[in-house]
């Protein structure tokens, strides 16, 4: 696998925690702070690490962030500081660049100013959380692209002894199933038999669109 540099602009709980894993798979990292108390807690984990302040121009330029695959401009707390990094690697002709943001705002001028991809950890986080607090037969989701996912979820209790020709789920829950474990750890099989009685203990896969799935399963639709 080919190595990619990657610049890491901050190094609070989630920047260091990037650094160090995209180290652990033998990527080259840049990793920059301004505080040296983050900088010392990786500086033996990753590439390059320096104490500085990523909105300085030419500090960056020193350090070979112009070199950089792409760029993740990891402190959300000040928009001023996230604007300008984001700025001084779009100058640099950086074309992949990921920023966070603390909030919708934040968000919103970051793409505005030329980031690729913005992101809200804490926000993210909630969701997932939710997600997972609401699930009734969902046990995996696995996005694909866009709404698209392949969702694995336990065969819900109305569809128990019914064929999945009966059910017709394809048109009543936009659901185009790919394969069928007996139970939850045994290999999925995608010999699907549509005359075929669902068990009590078979876990379905499936390709759908997730928000119309999950609204289906966290409503109690299949219970």
């Amino acid at each position: 696998m080919s190595q990619k540099i990657i610049g890491i602009l901050g190094l609070g709980v989630f920047g260091r925690s990037l650094a160090k894993e995209l180290s652990r798979f033998h990527h080259d990292v840049i990793a920059i702070d301004s505080n040296p108390e983050h900088v010392q807690a990786i500086a033996d984990e990753v590439a390059t690490v320096a104490i500085g302040d990523f909105t300085d121009y030419d500090f960056l330029e020193d350090m070979g962030i112009q070199n950089c695959d792409r760029v993740v401009v990891a402190s959300g707390n000040s928009l001023e500081a996230s604007v300008l990094a984001v700025m001084h690697c779009k100058k640099f002709g950086i074309t992949d660049i990921i920023a966070k943001a603390r909030s919708k705002t934040y968000e919103e001028v970051l793409y505005a100013i030329g980031a690729d991809y913005v992101i809200s950890p804490e926000r993210e986080m909630g969701r997932r959380l939710a997600s997972t607090l609401m699930r009734s037969t969902i046990t995996d989701i696995f996005q694909l692209e866009g709404d698209v996912s392949i969702v694995e979820f336990t065969t819900p209790k109305r569809w128990k002894g019914r064929s999945l020709k009966a059910l017709d789920i394809r048109k009543k829950y936009d659901l185009n199933l790919i394969g069928i474990r007996e139970h939850k750890n045994s290999p999925l099989s995608t010999d699907i038999d549509p005359n075929m009685q669902l068990q009590e203990d078979s876990v379905l896969v499936g390709i759908t669109n997730t928000h119309t799935f999950e609204r289906y399963d966290y409503l109690g639709y299949f219970k």
